[in-house]
């Protein structure tokens, strides 16, 4: 039988619902959802590369939110948590919850994604500066209006993917690709921030805010 995620409050439930829609509108369909302790992370992925000669990088999102208890099983047993699922599905849920409602279920339905295989790291980040939230919204913006130009009337999927690798593809700082930018703007991440913080790991760069995380791998080579 599912996990139950006994989520903190009604406010913590709203903000993962919302938080589900923009990334049904922004990224992919699928979240991986990890539950340690009083703590549900949810990761999405705004861009993957689509194949093994795609130049993209991974572009990742990722909230926490707090739980009111540890995670349990049908039986009551506390238990850890470590799913990729489809976000509809637990959109699904949230809304049978009710107004009152606050133990989600976690979907027996689960997905295989080649993002979803590897995750930033918890720990060993090194601070890298910061970058002005208006700037990050800026490149968000132009962007936008710039593959919306690019594109013709009745484009193809190849053209699309061309279009948007080339735009989102351009680096707006070393190892921060202009799709960091339109993840972290799309997602409602730059709303209250003046700095965005940058840091580091060996392969990955982190953008922080009070909302959320923006989480860049790096290409090999």
């Amino acid at each position: 039988m599912a996990a139950t995620l006994p989520l903190a409050d009604h406010a913590t439930r709203d903000d993962l619902r919302i938080f589900l829609e923009r990334l049904q509108r922004a990224g992919q369909e699928e979240v991986r959802i990890v539950a340690r302790g009083p703590v549900l992370a949810v990761y999405g992925c705004t861009q993957a590369p689509r194949g093994i000669t795609d130049p993209v990088p991974v572009v990742l999102v990722m909230r926490a939110f707090g739980l009111a208890a540890e995670p349990a099983d049908a039986e009551g047993r506390t238990t850890e948590v470590d799913e990729t699922v489809p976000a509809r599905a637990l959109l699904d849920r949230i809304a049978r919850l009710g107004i009152t409602g606050l133990s989600l279920e976690v979907p027996d339905s689960t997905s295989m994604v080649a993002w979803a295989g590897v995750l930033p790291p918890v720990s060993g980040w090194d601070p890298m500066g910061a970058i002005d939230q208006s700037s990050l919204a800026a490149v968000a913006s132009e962007g936008m209006e710039r593959v919306s130009a690019l594109l013709p009337e009745d484009p193809g999927e190849a053209v699309v993917l061309r279009v948007r690798a080339s735009v989102w593809g351009a680096e707006i700082a070393p190892g921060l690709p202009a799709a960091a930018a339109f993840a972290a703007e799309t997602m409602g991440f730059l709303r209250d921030e003046e700095r965005v913080r940058v840091s580091r790991s060996l392969t990955w760069t982190r953008l922080t805010t009070s909302r959320g995380y923006v989480l860049v791998r790096s290409l090999p080579g």
